[in-house]
């Protein structure tokens, strides 16, 4: 099957279009001038019917039908201009008179055809319009007129006139096709700058856009969406080339600061004390490194789409306590004081696993950033039918112009004011990633040396990813 470009199919769809709408009026022109055609010449049949009906005599008991002398004063001898044919029939439809200018020829009376109907018929091989009409004498019917008129030269002008159109109509698709065409293939031109920019645009090579037309149609709409998809391309390959350097030099540097630890120990004997604080020193390292790579699993289970979410019921408050319970040697280490206010039972429907994740981390991050003895406050409250959890702390807080890029991975706030303070800078990126997941609406606020207040909106029904 032959393939067409897009190009002629437009101009192809253009003219089947249009060939239709001009079909349709040229057929409407035709059948208005026949009709035209055709009410002229049986208005002029009507009134030779009408005169010949009046001419009709009874003369001394004999019916004369028209006189010779009336014959030849009409024109019916001639046959150039609208020729009028007339043929009298007695009742046995013989031939009783007839005009001169019939000479030889005859007209047929059709039993088929009612009195009084117009209709078309043949005399030899001319066309000719007819009709048959009785005749009366005082009511007493005594025969049948015929009176026909030629049809060949309204025949001749019809037939000129389905030729021209005919030729038209074929010249004019053939025009607009090559119209259509030519304008088609203007059209697209921003269709042609699509496919060479993409034909361009690499991994290595994501700078090339698509320039955008001068009219808002929809090819400029196309062609911004495409920029608009490539700029995201573009951003998420940039943020996966740096997460594997980020993830790669956080990998590297436990694992450096490790085998520079065990190489110290190897190199001279040292006693139990030393040995069993290096590797304690080890045993931290290799936790952290535990931690660094779960969180690292998950990112990717996050970036790939691949982390089913299993829905059920998830009791908040059961939660928070299992979380401040795995925290409670770094509470009692700080003497941190805890507030938990809840005054019912608090259910969602969500995945278990991937609640806690959220609440670990934001709970852990008020704890460890909470100076000693000072407080985090949590609280589950009911609002518009959605449950919500404020989780607050009085620690050292987060800069302003901190706060838009803290959920990007390994970033930290305060990490040269505090380093004393350990951390993978993942768990606000992770727990950013989980709440689009479930549409848990996030929110942080936070204040540098005042506090930190995080605010979690949960629905009480699970929303598919869409």
């Amino acid at each position: 099957m032959l393939q067409l470009s897009f190009k002629n199919r437009i101009a192809l769809n253009y003219i089947i279009t249009t060939g239709l709408l001009i079909l349709v009026v040229f057929s409407v022109i035709y059948f208005i001038v026949k009709h035209t055609v055709y009410s002229h010449i049986d208005e002029n049949i009507k009134v030779e019917i009408h005169n010949h009906l009046e001419e009709i005599k009874q003369k001394e008991g004999k019916i004369i039908l028209i006189d010779q002398e009336e014959w030849n004063e009409r024109e019916h001898n001639t046959v150039d201009v609208n020729p009028v044919f007339v043929e009298f029939l007695d009742l046995n439809k013989k031939i009783i008179d007839k005009a001169p200018n019939l000479k030889t020829q005859t007209l047929e009376f059709k039993d088929s055809v009612e009195d009084f109907e117009l209709f078309d018929a043949k005399m030899g091989d001319h066309s000719i319009r007819q009709v048959q009409v009785p005749l009366h004498i005082k009511n007493k019917k005594i025969g049948y007129i015929i009176v026909a008129m030629s049809l060949e030269d309204s025949k001749l002008v019809l037939n000129n006139l389905f030729d021209v159109m005919c030729l038209s109509f074929l010249a004019i698709l053939v025009l607009l096709f090559f119209i259509a065409r030519f304008f088609a293939g203007r059209s697209i031109k921003p269709i042609n700058a699509i496919i060479t920019t993409s034909k361009i645009i690499t991994r290595d090579n994501l700078k090339a856009r698509i320039p955008l037309p001068r009219t808002r149609d929809e090819l400029y709409t196309l062609s911004k969406t495409i920029n608009n998809l490539l700029n995201r391309i573009e951003d998420a390959i940039e943020r996966e080339k740096q997460f594997t350097s980020d993830a790669s030099h956080e990998l590297r540097t436990p694992l450096t600061v490790i085998k520079g630890t065990l190489e110290v120990l190897v190199r001279k004997p040292r006693d139990n004390k030393e040995y069993e604080e290096k590797i304690n020193y080890c045993v931290k390292e290799v936790d952290h490194l535990n931690l660094l790579v779960d969180q690292l699993l998950l990112m990717a289970r996050f970036e790939n789409q691949r982390q089913n979410i299993k829905a059920e019921s998830v009791h908040l408050n059961a939660l928070i306590l299992d979380v401040l319970t795995l925290n409670s040697e770094k509470i009692n280490k700080q003497n941190i004081s805890i507030k938990f206010n809840a005054f019912e039972d608090y259910y969602i429907k969500s995945d278990n696993f991937l609640v806690i994740t959220i609440l670990r981390n934001i709970i852990s991050n008020a704890i460890k950033y909470t100076n000693r003895e000072g407080e985090v406050s949590i609280l589950l409250s009911k609002q518009n039918e959605k449950t919500i959890c404020t989780i607050s702390d009085n620690g050292i807080g987060i800069a302003k112009e901190d706060l838009e890029v803290i959920f990007n991975p390994f970033f930290r706030s305060n990490s040269t004011d505090h380093p004393e303070i350990k951390g993978t800078g993942l768990g606000l990126s992770i727990v950013k990633r989980i709440t689009e997941l479930l549409h848990i609406k996030f929110k942080i606020d936070s204040e540098k040396g005042v506090g930190t207040t995080v605010v979690l909106s949960f629905n009480d029904t699970l929303k598919t990813l869409s």
